[in-house]
């Protein structure tokens, strides 16, 4: 864990651009978040929740033209709500 100085220092350097996001998840995320990591060439697994962001975004927006993309956003969505526990903390 960073000292407090550091999370200062931080904080100050990047306060108009980003925000530190500390996340409590099980380890299987964190063990998904490694695989995207590795699999898309990311820097590590804060960008890998960005890029899962990123990827969810465009898949929002290709729903507005596309009903297969549609149908796959209210499938994961369907999924992920019915099986919630096993994502969740």
């Amino acid at each position: 864990m960073a000292t407090a100085r550091n999370q200062r220092k931080w904080r100050g350097k990047h306060r108009l651009v980003k925000r530190q996001l500390n996340v409590m998840a099980r380890m299987k995320v964190h063990e998904y978040l490694g695989d995207f990591s590795r699999a898309f060439n990311l820097k590590g697994k804060g960008e890998a929740v960005t890029f899962a962001c990123f990827v969810t975004q465009a898949l929002v927006q290709r729903a507005d033209y596309s009903g297969e993309a549609a149908k796959m956003l209210s499938d994961f969505s369907a999924a992920y709500h019915r099986d919630r526990e096993i994502y969740t903390t």
